[in-house]
C-alpha cells in the first residue's frame, strides 16, 4: 500500500496487518454467509469466561459513587494511589521482592505498558530480542520508536528458550530481552531452571555495559497456568528486570484496558525510569488508565476467573486434535494450542480449515511457519462440534 497521506512505515504495517485480525474479519464474512452457529472461530484471544461473580456487585458500588465530584475524572498519570498500594502488596508476594506503590505505573493494558516503556528507553536502532514464536504486535510496539525486533527461535518441540541462540544474538545494540510466559501463541511456560540460566547470561553481558539490557517479562497470562504450575518470579533474576501485566485475562476484563508496569526496586536509578514511564504514559495520549476499570480492579485484585473452565476446554481441544491425528504440545498456560500444520504449510492448512468453517491463525503470523494457533477461549460445544472439520482438513494432507 502506498499513499501520500501516510507514513510509509505505517502503510507497510497496514499491508502486513496482523493475521489474527485478518482471520477475525474473514470469520465475520463467513458468519454472514453460513450463519454464526456454523462457524468455529479459534482466531482471537478474546476471553469469554465470565468475570468473577463479585464483579456485578463492585460495579454497582462504583455506579453509586459516580455522581460524586471527580469520581470519574482524571487521576494521577501513574494510576490511583490506593490501587498501586494494593497491587504492590500482591506483586510482592508473586515476585518475591519488597515492592512499593512508587515502583508501579498503572497502564492502558499490557500493550500500553510496553509502548510507554519502549518510548522511555529505546533509541533508533536499538534491538529487542524476542523468542519466536512471539506476539505479532511486538514488532509495531518497538518500531514506533525506532526499535528493531530481533526474533530468536525457541527449541522444538517444547518451545523453551534457546539460550545459546539468545547469547549469540546479543550485540552492542541490544537494549531489551522480551519474554512472554505463559506464552502466546504456544502456551509454553518457561521453567525456573531456564530463567536462572537466562539471568546468568544477562548478568554476564551487562557487566561493564554503559546502557544495560533490560529483561522484560510480558505476563498477561500469569494466572492461567495448569496442572499446578506456578510461573516463576522475574524480579529476582536481574536488577534490570521489568514486569508487564494486565487483568484482561485473569479477570476477563479485556475491554477495560487495565495493566501495569513494574520496575525492579533493586534497579539503579529506578525512580527515574518510573518517572519516565509515567510521563510517556501521558505524552503518548493514554493520560491515565480508565478510571472505572482501576476502581474495579482494585476491588477484585485477589480474585480471578474460574480456571477449571479453561482446563476443560484444553482437554476438549486436545481430544479433537488427537482424533484428527494432528501433532501438538499440550499448553502449560494461557488459552492457546500451537500444533504442527499437517503437510508443513501453515497457510495451506489454515485455508483447508477455513473450507470447513474453522478459523485458525497461521504460525507465520507469529514468526514460526509450519504451525498454527488455536484460541480455546470459546464454548466447549464449539470445540467439540468442530471435531469432524479438523479431521476432514487434516486427512487431505496425508
Amino acid at each position: 500500500m502506498t499513499t501520500p497521506l501516510l507514513n510509509p512505515a505505517i502503510a507497510a504495517q497496514m499491508s502486513n496487518a496482523s493475521w489474527i485480525r485478518k482471520m477475525f474479519e474473514a470469520g465475520r464474512e463467513l458468519s454472514h454467509r453460513v450463519g454464526p452457529e456454523n462457524v468455529f472461530d479459534f482466531s482471537l484471544g478474546n476471553p469469554d469466561v465470565p468475570p468473577p461473580p463479585n464483579t456485578v456487585k463492585v460495579l454497582r458500588k462504583i455506579a453509586d459513587r459516580a455522581g460524586e465530584p471527580m469520581s470519574v475524572g482524571y487521576c494521577s498519570n501513574q494510576g490511583l494511589p490506593s490501587l498501586r498500594v494494593a497491587l504492590a502488596k500482591k506483586l510482592s508476594h508473586e515476585q518475591h521482592a519488597l515492592i512499593h506503590a512508587e515502583h508501579l505505573v498503572v497502564t492502558c493494558g499490557a500493550a500500553g505498558a510496553i509502548t510507554a516503556f519502549f518510548r522511555a528507553v529505546l533509541e533508533p536502532g536499538d534491538e529487542i530480542i524476542v523468542p519466536a514464536p512471539y506476539f505479532v504486535e511486538y514488532t509495531a510496539y518497538a518500531g514506533h520508536f525506532g526499535g528493531v525486533l530481533k526474533p530468536v527461535a525457541t527449541r522444538k518441540p517444547d518451545f523453551q528458550l534457546d539460550l545459546d541462540a539468545i547469547d549469540a544474538a546479543i550485540t552492542p545494540k541490544t537494549r531489551v530481552i522480551l519474554i512472554n510466559t505463559p506464552n502466546n501463541p504456544t502456551g509454553a511456560c518457561y521453567t525456573q531452571e531456564t530463567l536462572n540460566a537466562l539471568a546468568e547470561l544477562l548478568a554476564r553481558h551487562n557487566t561493564n555495559r554503559d546502557r544495560p539490557i533490560f529483561l522484560v517479562a510480558d505476563e498477561p497470562y500469569r494466572a492461567l497456568a495448569y496442572d499446578g504450575f506456578v510461573v516463576p518470579p522475574i524480579l529476582p533474576l536481574s536488577p534490570y528486570a521489568v514486569v508487564i501485566g494486565s487483568f484482561s485475562k485473569s479477570l476477563s476484563l479485556a475491554g477495560e484496558r487495565i495493566g501495569y508496569f513494574l520496575a525492579n526496586p533493586a534497579m539503579p536509578d529506578v525512580a527515574h525510569l518510573i518517572a519516565a514511564v509515567t510521563m510517556t504514559t501521558r505524552t503518548l495520549g493514554f493520560v491515565n488508565a480508565p478510571i472505572i476499570g482501576q476502581h474495579l480492579v482494585e476491588q477484585l485484585l485477589n480474585e480471578q476467573v474460574d480456571l477449571s473452565i479453561y482446563a476443560r476446554r484444553r482437554a476438549a481441544m486436545a481430544g479433537v486434535l488427537v482424533n484428527a491425528r494432528i501433532n501438538f504440545l499440550e499448553p502449560q498456560g494461557a488459552f492457546y494450542f500451537f500444533p504442527e500444520a499437517p503437510g508443513g504449510d501453515d497457510l495451506a492448512f489454515v485455508n483447508a480449515l477455513f473450507a470447513q468453517n474453522i478459523l485458525a491463525v497461521p504460525g507465520s503470523g507469529f514468526g514460526c511457519p509450519g504451525y498454527f494457533r488455536l484460541a480455546f477461549c470459546v464454548h466447549e460445544d464449539i470445540i467439540l462440534r468442530a471435531a469432524d472439520g479438523f479431521k476432514r482438513a487434516a486427512s487431505t494432507f496425508r
